[in-house]
């Protein structure tokens, strides 16, 4: 006995037909009432499962922000939170692996339109701010841990990014994952609490600093002479 695929729900139909006419027509010459009208649905169907036109173009990020959401929270005190934070964004990156020929298609439609683009920050702002929390709760106890959360935040959405533009580019051909997993690595090694200074040669700095006190009246060679007999101190 033969059976029937699954009928793609009334959401993804919605999807599926305001892609299908932002690419025949245009994003700014495709209505609400075209999309509807395509799926075979009524406009308080659209509404219902979307606040805007431009709300069809990310159907996947209020789940996704959920899932990072809940995975941050199911954190547990022993866990490191810049690994922990690199996880949660490596959820992002599985989302838009899952349908990479979707997701090329929003990031062509992203690089034509203004207004698309502009939404897109704004999604993008609330995944950092939803990383940066988390950081601040885990970095409460040290003195810099504002300035630190927020700078973590920032630097791994920033590598996420990077790496997700890098395969789009692309056309999604190849693993966005490793491309995402290699730009993460980066801010770890960047941002662990193991993490040193390094010099030129990958050495830490060592470099003393010279302070001289004296008087404005003071001749500069006499200031200088004195910075050099310092440092030959040293």
């Amino acid at each position: 006995m033969s059976t029937n695929p699954a009928k793609p729900s009334m959401r993804d139909s919605l999807v599926a037909a305001a892609f299908q006419l932002f690419l025949e027509r245009g994003y700014e010459q495709t209505t609400i009432d075209d999309i509807v009208r395509t799926a075979g649905v009524g406009r308080r169907s659209f509404f219902r499962y979307f606040p805007s036109k431009e709300d069809v173009v990310f159907p996947d990020h209020e789940q996704s922000l959920a899932d990072m959401t809940a995975f941050l929270a199911a954190s547990e005190d022993s866990d490191d939170p810049l690994v922990r934070v690199c996880e949660a964004t490596r959820l992002v990156m599985r989302m838009y692996a899952e349908n990479p020929t979707f997701s090329v298609q929003r990031y062509r439609l992203t690089r034509e339109v203004t207004g698309l683009r502009t939404y897109e920050l704004s999604v993008v702002w609330r995944y950092e701010k939803t990383l940066g929390d988390y950081l601040r709760t885990r970095f409460a106890d040290r003195r810099d841990g504002t300035l630190r959360a927020n700078v973590v935040a920032a630097a791994v959405v920033a590598a996420h990014n990077h790496a997700l533009r890098h395969w789009l580019r692309s056309g999604g051909e190849g693993d966005p994952l490793a491309e995402v997993d290699r730009a993460l690595e980066f801010v770890r090694e960047t941002w662990s609490p193991q993490a040193a200074p390094a010099g030129p040669a990958g050495e830490r700095e060592t470099d003393d600093v010279v302070v001289v006190i004296t008087k404005r009246s003071t001749p500069m060679w006499r200031v200088v002479r004195e910075v050099e007999s310092s440092l030959g101190d040293g």
